[in-house]
């Protein structure tokens, strides 16, 4: 089976895959479209640390078993069709296209469909999905655009933990594809003044079509200089940050940090507390939340159109990822096995 890999920090192509077999429980798919997720490209640059920080957060549950010394498997923004059900499976009927949560349930307990050696993720021609999980596309979506039910569920998180009413004003900072989900989740929701931050002209432009009311240049000056957010969405995930934050809101501000920062970083939380600022750190997202997302897309409430930059086949797996590294050029990639 055809699959594109992680190997020696770069994305290589391979034909000779073991086809996956499905167990009890499980479904075998075909992958129909895979977005490449900003933390892949992290994984892919700097996996020995992901992993080692990973292994301290899960102390005492096993942590991240992934050996960089073998190849692994990635993509976890997926759609898929059903091919064939496993031993003793009630599942959706062959041909029936779906996406899941990117987990896999086995008699060895739960694989996240993330970074591994063993479990395939959605940079491969097939791979294996729990029944349990699976939700149908409805609506005749768009498959390409049902692969991004993942990622807008994590901006749909950030905004649900935030508790923002339509009333109040809203900036994010940073107009990646985490930044750019939650300005998505937040014109669906409502919210009547969303205010977008960033350095790229690009992304600046991709924020307003999926419904920011005014964006800002991050070179010409702090966002804080013009606009009074109630909430603020940190989106960036690059050291100091959230303390010029802290330095630049107003009292009572709510802040919800988005971006993945690896790095060690400094605070001071006297300004915090001075101001009276509620900070919230957010990650991925609930299966309702899931399930909301892909609604949200089916309905034609969120369209992520604008978003899709580029779609490659596995052989191009290993280019795109260099792509992605320009904002000027792309947002999001596709995988189209």
């Amino acid at each position: 089976m055809r699959a594109a890999v992680l190997r020696d920090g770069r994305m290589v192509y391979r034909d000779d895959v073991p086809e996956p077999v499905p167990g009890p429980g499980q479904v075998l798919v075909g992958v129909k479209a895979c977005g490449i997720c900003g933390s892949d490209l992290h994984f892919a640059a700097h996996g020995d640390e992901v992993v080692e920080m990973t292994a301290q957060v899960s102390a005492g549950a096993g942590g991240m078993a992934v050996d960089l010394n073998s190849d692994v498997f990635m993509g976890h923004e997926f759609s898929a069709e059903v091919l064939e059900a496993g031993p003793d499976t009630d599942t959706h009927p062959p041909g029936t296209p779906v996406t899941s949560l990117p987990l896999l349930l086995s008699a060895g307990g739960v694989e996240p469909i993330v970074y591994s050696n063993s479990t395939i993720g959605g940079y491969a021609e097939r791979m294996l999905l729990s029944a349990p999980l699976l939700m149908p596309i409805p609506n005749g979506l768009d498959l390409k655009h049902a692969a991004l039910t993942e990622p807008m569920a994590v901006g749909l998180h950030a905004v649900n933990k935030s508790n923002i009413q339509p009333g109040e004003t809203a900036l994010v900072l940073g107009c990646g594809p985490i930044g750019i989900a939650i300005v998505a989740s937040l014109r669906a929701r409502g919210v009547e003044n969303i205010v977008a931050a960033d350095f790229s002209p690009k992304r600046r432009e991709l924020a307003t079509a999926m419904g920011a009311h005014q964006t800002v240049d991050a070179a010409q000056g702090s966002p804080f200089d013009t606009v009074k957010p109630a909430v603020v969405f940190e989106a960036v995930g690059v050291p100091g940050i959230i303390d010029d934050v802290l330095r630049r809101a107003r009292p009572g501000t709510r802040l919800v940090v988005a971006g993945v920062c690896m790095q060690p970083d400094t605070v001071h939380p006297f300004f915090a507390i001075a101001k009276e600022i509620n900070v919230q750190f957010v990650l991925a997202y609930n299966p309702e939340e899931f399930g909301d997302s892909l609604r949200a897309l089916a309905e034609g409430e969120i369209d992520v159109t604008p978003l899709i930059t580029g779609e490659v086949g596995l052989e191009g797996v290993g280019q795109a990822f260099d792509d992605l590294a320009d904002p000027e050029r792309h947002c999001k990639i596709l995988v189209t096995p």
